[in-house]
């Protein structure tokens, strides 16, 4: 009992060393991130066209003496960091794509750039916050080359592209990057990601253990009847009235079907497309829609309930009907292991301070980060960016032409990754 005491005390007293060191660090590297998130911000590529980001962040890695790869899963930058002793791998990831989305923001450093996504011209804006997130993780090397001596093992920083999507007909983002082996040599033991939000106070991170962002999948169904004269309906088989009765049937499975107080689920019908005439009831009709679920045995559950469903409506009006799900990509749920979360827990208070650390609501987007923590454990944290002096509900959301995030939020999120990556080291 002495020995463990013992040893826990040199634990704490490390990590406030650690601690006085980081935030001291993090004060003088604050103005440079700031630099960096402007130009990211006012220069914004879409996915798999981060081109011009990649060579940025590639450069300033090399002038840390990193060892730096470019070029994986097309455009995305992965550098190492050996401590020249035995212990895990840290990977640190950050994500640099923009959206298709026009700034209205009257910012010195506002974007007006234009981009081609799907073939049409179109503006572009860090319009989720991955500029911060790029600037955070530069940020966060600067600090943990610096603190070098103090590391056991090896830091991956992984600059991801296409988080929100490849374009269509393109593989990417953090799928592709764990196919092309991101993951490998070295072999990763924990990987550990942040989101800037909007809405939610500079100073303060959020967190949840398990399902934290939901699963993604989305589907499509092909009903096929028999046409007939809008005025016969009897001569037909109508896909009209039984993609109704399966919109309906749908919604269902999450109201009658999943176990709403343990799991969050969301089905949701896009799109429907048929017909082309007042009076002809056609022979096809498509439906499209996402699915969303926080735990895997939701998600088997929807799965198995849409055939279901799907199968029988069509049986009961004569039709038949084709289910495709996953239709398209389709992201795992974003899921924090709990056991990692209860281990660095401690770090997330001491890096943050006591009353900013708040646990937080699953949410039903999703993340890319996920296929990630398919492969190892892994983190998946909330910083705040919200100024203080803006109410919630006048903070403006994600993916929209008015999003801000504040710099000073950046401060934190340098902390976090290297307070996260020297305590992991030491605890492991």
């Amino acid at each position: 009992m002495k020995s463990k005491g013992i040893f826990a005390l040199s634990l704490l007293a490390s990590s406030s060393v650690w601690a006085n060191s980081v935030d001291q660090l993090a004060d003088q590297v604050q103005s440079q991130v700031v630099e960096w998130r402007h130009h990211f911000h006012q220069h914004p590529e879409l996915s798999n066209r981060e081109f011009k980001t990649a060579a940025y962040v590639a450069k300033y890695l090399k002038s840390l003496g990193l060892e730096v790869q470019t070029g994986v899963a097309k455009t995305g930058v992965v550098a190492v960091l050996d401590s020249g002793k035995p212990g895990p791998v840290v990977a640190l990831r950050a994500d640099m794509d923009a959206l298709p989305v026009k700034e209205v923001n009257n910012l010195p450093y506002r974007s007006e750039v234009t981009g081609e996504y799907n073939g049409e011209a179109v503006p572009v804006m860090h319009a989720c916050g991955h500029d911060t997130h790029i600037a955070m993780l530069m940020g966060a090397a600067k600090v943990l080359v610096a603190m070098k001596g103090e590391l056991k093992g090896k830091v991956k920083f992984i600059f991801q592209p296409a988080e929100e999507g490849a374009p269509v007909g393109e593989e990417g983002g953090a799928k592709l990057m764990v196919k092309e082996g991101v993951l490998k040599n070295p072999d990763v033991d924990v990987v550990f990601g942040l989101h800037i939000n909007s809405q939610t106070d500079i100073g303060t991170v959020k967190y949840r253990a398990g399902g934290v962002m939901a699963a993604v999948d989305p589907f499509k169904i092909e009903v096929h009847g028999k046409q007939s004269h809008g005025a016969y309906p009897w001569m037909s088989v109508d896909p009209v009235v039984t993609s109704a009765q399966m919109v309906m049937a749908l919604q269902t499975i999450v109201s009658r079907e999943v176990k709403v107080i343990d799991n969050g689920a969301v089905v949701s019908v896009g799109m429907i497309k048929g017909g082309n005439r007042t009076n002809i009831i056609p022979a096809e009709v498509d439906l499209a829609g996402t699915v969303r679920t926080l735990n895997p045995k939701a998600r088997e559950l929807v799965y198995e309930a849409m055939a279901r469903k799907v199968k029988g409506i069509a049986d009961s009006m004569g039709a038949t009907a084709t289910l495709t799900m996953p239709y398209g990509d389709s992201y795992p749920i974003t899921y924090n292991d709990p056991a990692l979360m209860a281990k660095m827990l401690p770090t997330l208070s001491r890096t943050a301070g006591e009353g900013h650390v708040k646990e937080a609501q699953a949410v039903t987007g999703a993340e890319d980060f996920s296929f990630y923590q398919e492969k190892v454990p892994g983190l998946f944290l909330f910083v705040g960016g919200k100024s203080l002096d803006v109410p919630e509900d006048k903070a403006p959301s994600h993916h929209t032409p008015d999003f801000y995030v504040d710099d000073a939020g950046m401060k934190l999120g340098v902390k976090l990754l290297s307070n996260l990556t020297l305590d992991y080291m030491q605890k492991s």
